[in-house]
């Protein structure tokens, strides 16, 4: 099943490393439509990646895709049944309390998965490795409750895992995440508009 093969002549990659990049890209285009569907990708494109990154060592990511499945039930529960009225939760953004409070986690999460992954692991990019895994579990959260905010912190996160990707020969990964980069800019234009007919009392489109 991952067997390594030679993409277009270009990119080393695998089937899995293939189906895990399809299902990712499927996931961001129904989460820029607000789709509730996005969260079942997301579960199967992380259980895949697990794989992927287990098999490059980069273990941080690799728990990562645990973590995103589990946010990722709580995600799909609070686009369909979240907010006040238990009809789904609607794009808004973060207070500046709530960036504190982000800024913080990020941190406080970094650190720790630091130590985690330099004393329990041999990977060789610990702390870049933690910084994305801990900002990557931020953004997920942020995603799950609709703030706008969340493609701000993807667009960041997704720039810089091309680098470590490229690092450790994922390239067809790499090549995801700069697709990423700018499906993220396109989900926080679109976003945006929701907000604002949000604001404005007008229907978003699903």
């Amino acid at each position: 099943m991952n067997t390594p093969l030679l993409l277009l002549g270009i990119l080393h990659t695998s089937p899995l490393e293939i189906a895990s990049f399809v299902l990712a890209v499927t996931m961001v285009l129904l989460n820029i439509r607000q789709s509730p569907w996005a969260w079942l990708f997301s579960i199967t494109s992380a259980a895949l990646y697990a794989i992927v990154f287990y098999q490059a060592k980069i273990y941080g990511d690799m728990t990562l895709q645990f973590f995103f499945i589990a946010v990722s039930l709580w995600g799909w529960y609070q686009w369909l049944f979240g907010g006040n009225e238990h009809h789904g939760v609607v794009v808004t953004r973060l207070t500046r309390r709530g960036i504190v409070h982000t800024g913080a986690a990020w941190l406080i999460t970094w650190l720790a998965v630091a130590v985690l992954l330099e004393t329990l692991t041999d990977t060789d990019v610990p702390r870049i490795d933690a910084f994305l895994t801990a900002g990557s579990l931020v953004g997920q959260f942020l995603l799950s409750r609709k703030k706008l905010e969340n493609w701000h912190l993807w667009i960041v996160i997704d720039l810089i895992y091309i680098g470590l990707y490229i690092h450790k020969d994922l390239y067809l990964t790499a090549l995801l995440y700069a697709v990423f980069v700018v499906m993220a800019i396109v989900g926080l234009q679109a976003w945006k508009k929701s907000l604002a007919q949000t604001r404005t009392g007008q229907p978003s489109p699903q």
